[in-house]
């Protein structure tokens, strides 16, 4: 079966974007304590991408009022998607179009209709999640990082579900750093990298979702990026003391 991935890992600078956004998540993590993280880190990174992610869709950015549950609702909503988004990393690598459908339910829950929960409203939509999910349970030698990078540029593109494809998608971005082994305890806040994209954020998955070489090029380099800067929100401390040498 050919690598799916393979002509993205082929474009101009990609691979060495990656490769230096992945040395620098893993110094970051193992310098700030990964191998003593606990589940308190884990839930604060979570809530830290529901708040980051709602704001992106004009929620305001309320890490606090999300911990006093006196949020936005649609950052309530989110934070809600985010309590069952770890346990769907098993249903992922085998089943994604299950994982996607299962977090549109949880976060657009009492937003929209029953009927119109994890289900796809357009055809073109759910045939590109479709083609999607083969190509994510496809052996690849693609860096994974660069695989959450199509995840969340498809998902949020393809239009498929009624409303929250965004959420989603950055929800299902985070599932892939997991399953990848790229951030196992989901330490880092891909969603922050995001938010402070700006305007930017919008811009390029507009480009991205014209089709061009050019757009999804410029994606994927300013994922690499993105995810840098999400590892810097990272809510672990720093390691207490100089460091050792030698």
């Amino acid at each position: 079966m050919p690598d799916p991935f393979s002509s993205l890992v082929a474009m101009d600078g990609v691979p060495s974007a990656f490769a230096a956004t992945r040395d620098g998540i893993d110094s970051l993590l193992r310098d700030r304590g990964l191998r003593r993280s606990t589940p308190e880190m884990t839930a604060d990174s979570l809530l830290l991408g529901a708040a980051s992610s709602a704001a992106i869709e004009g929620a305001p950015y309320d890490p606090d009022g999300l911990r006093a549950g006196e949020a936005d609702p649609l950052a309530l909503a989110v934070a809600r998607m985010t309590t069952e988004l770890l346990g769907l990393v098993p249903t992922w690598n085998t089943a994604p179009l299950q994982a996607i459908a299962r977090l549109h339910a949880l976060v657009a829950r009492g937003r929209v209709a029953d009927d119109e929960l994890g289900r796809p409203v357009s055809p073109e939509g759910a045939r590109r999640l479709g083609t999607l999910a083969q190509a994510v349970v496809a052996p690849t030698q693609a860096p994974g990082l660069l695989v959450a990078a199509v995840v969340h540029a498809e998902i949020a593109t393809a239009g498929a579900f009624v409303s929250d494809n965004r959420i989603v998608a950055r929800a299902a971005e985070r599932l892939v750093l997991v399953a990848k082994g790229v951030d196992p305890a989901s330490l880092t806040v891909p969603e922050a990298g995001h938010r402070l994209a700006g305007a930017g954020y919008a811009k390029l998955l507009g480009e991205y979702e014209e089709g061009g070489t050019a757009g999804v090029h410029r994606w994927l380099m300013y994922a690499a990026q993105a995810y840098a800067d999400g590892a810097e929100a990272a809510p672990v401390e720093p390691p207490k003391g100089p460091r050792r040498r030698g």
